[in-house]
């Protein structure tokens, strides 16, 4: 089983502070989604997790190993961080390869999360032929290829607007597949805005506001005495429901 563990993180992009006093415990068999504002640091904590940024001070542990020990953590962990970063004259088949290849992952699993995230279909394609609920498929099916080995709760996952572009069965589908791989086991952190999902789905919220994050706590708690989850979100950060202000 694996967790995901922030310990007092700070990270600073360009001499400015972008995090500070950042503390994060992903569990196992638990989903937990990130919410916060465009910019308020959703996606560079994500890149932090995943190793791709250097914090300033604070650690990132994946089971228990500092981050930046793991000697790839693209094999201990399943991340989804973005659609942008693919060839678009590679196909499905191809671009798995080179992921699989890379991380040291057996290039059997290909098929498995191909047919496990509906791929398989289009899987031969030019990836720039995609549409945007495409390519988070295939984004997925990249994230599932680490940790998606007969459901033995082996790895956590780390997804960034996984529902971004996906249609309706879409959504449906995600969210049953985010439900299935917290139930085997798997530590789940998700970015997203989309709060009807959250307020469906989520284990707890973590709530990204002021360069920190609040702590963990289930939806209800999150919610409070609010009517619903978009309510106490713009509460949390200091909005008013009825305004019709340019966001900050």
């Amino acid at each position: 089983m694996s967790r995901i563990q922030v310990r007092d993180l700070r990270i600073e992009l360009s001499g400015r502070t972008i995090l500070h006093d950042v503390d994060l415990s992903a569990e196992p068999g638990e989903l937990i989604y990130l919410l916060g504002r465009n910019g308020a640091g959703k996606s560079t904590l994500l890149r932090s997790i995943c190793g791709m940024i250097t914090p300033a001070s604070g650690e990132v542990l994946i089971d228990g190993t500092p981050v930046r020990r793991l000697p790839s953590p693209a094999r201990s962990l399943g991340m989804h961080l973005g659609t942008e970063p693919v060839h678009p004259g590679h196909t499905a088949r191809r671009h798995l390869r080179w992921i699989a290849a890379a991380a040291g992952v057996g290039g059997d699993r290909i098929d498995q999360v191909l047919a496990r995230t509906g791929v398989d279909a289009y899987g031969n394609r030019r990836i720039g032929d995609y549409s945007l609920g495409m390519r988070q498929r295939l984004g997925i099916a990249t994230a599932l290829l680490p940790v998606l080995d007969g459901g033995d709760g082996a790895g956590a996952l780390v997804f960034d607007e996984p529902l971004n572009g996906l249609d309706v069965e879409g959504i449906v589908w995600l969210r049953n597949l985010l439900g299935a791989l917290a139930a085997d086991g798997h530590a789940v952190l998700v970015a997203s805005h989309l709060l009807a999902e959250v307020a469906r789905s989520a284990d707890r919220i973590v709530l990204i506001d002021r360069q920190t994050a609040s702590p963990a706590v289930p939806v209800a708690e999150f919610q409070g005495r609010h009517d619903d989850l978009e309510s106490a979100y713009l509460a949390a950060i200091g909005v008013r429901a009825d305004s019709s202000q340019v966001p900050g």
